[in-house]
């Protein structure tokens, strides 16, 4: 008779877990419905913002600054990608919020203590890295890429001239490049915060991140060469930055074992790797 008893008290917990994902599931459609409207109802000025870099560039090459609808529902879709986009980065911290109250209850006091930075960490990161490609990248990136226009469009062209070449840009195309450059930076920026939290998982270690660098470089080389237009200074720029990173993770990460040390010897369950390595030498022989 006691069987049936416990699987009804192991199911009730269950429903009661499923009943509170629902119910932050529901909260965070909430929060992003509503930025999502609120996004789409100043669409205009958010994607205003991100022609600047575009306009500045034409500017100072004396053009005015322009792009079309290729399309005829090309002005709607764009509407809706400002409005999907800017709803989610608005409704991030509610959404991540919501996730962090339906995860807390199953945390210890200590592992709430070491998660919250890492969770505070990643949108601060995201914005540094997406205000990066947007004030330094973005007019290196336009600057490059108008450099392949020549003469003028409509003027008077001779015989013997070569054609014009203008920039007649894309409403869609445009605002998907832009979104490109800034979710790659924003992702790239997270690079400390991840390695941070497999440091504190055990995943990674300091001595080990540092054995990866020539593997490292090698992989931050292709994201470079990826995110970047084909211009040397936009991937300079990049891999600089990223690998700048990289060396502040593990500096992070061997901050974090000092931590750890510290704390295990204080508690006495503190075993010294050299003393491991010379026990398990004697084991073997």
């Amino acid at each position: 008779m006691s069987e049936p008893d416990d699987m009804e008290e192991s199911a009730a917990p269950l429903i009661e877990h499923l009943a509170e994902l629902r119910t932050r599931i529901l909260y965070s459609l909430a929060a992003f419905v509503a930025a999502m409207v609120l996004c789409y109802m100043v669409w205009n000025p958010i994607f205003n913002f991100l022609t600047k870099p575009v306009c500045h560039a034409l500017a100072a090459r004396g053009e005015q600054c322009g792009l079309y609808l290729i399309k005829l529902q090309e002005g709607f879709f764009v509407a809706i990608n400002i409005s999907f986009l800017g709803g989610f980065a608005l409704a991030f911290p509610i959404i991540a919020y919501q996730m962090w109250r339906f995860v807390a209850p199953g945390l210890y006091k200590n592992e709430k203590n070491a998660f919250l930075p890492f969770l505070v960490a990643s949108p601060i990161m995201f914005f540094l890295g997406a205000a990066f490609a947007y004030y330094v990248i973005l007019p290196l990136a336009f600057n490059f890429f108008l450099g392949f226009q020549q003469g003028e469009i409509g003027a008077h062209q001779g015989a013997n001239e070569m054609a014009a070449i203008g920039f007649q840009g894309s409403v869609q195309e445009y605002l998907s490049l832009t979104i490109k450059f800034v979710m790659a930076f924003g992702l790239c920026f997270q690079l400390p915060v991840l390695l941070s939290l497999m440091g504190k998982a055990g995943l990674v270690s300091a001595a080990g991140l540092g054995g990866m660098r020539k593997y490292a470089v090698v992989a931050i080389l292709i994201v470079a060469a990826v995110a970047t237009p084909p211009d040397v200074i936009s991937q300079v720029i990049l891999f600089t930055v990223v690998y700048g990173l990289y060396e502040i993770s593990i500096q992070l990460v061997k901050r974090i074992e000092k931590t750890r040390e510290a704390r295990m010897r204080a508690e006495g369950t503190w075993i010294d790797p050299d003393e491991w390595d010379e026990d398990e030498d004697e084991d073997h022989s």
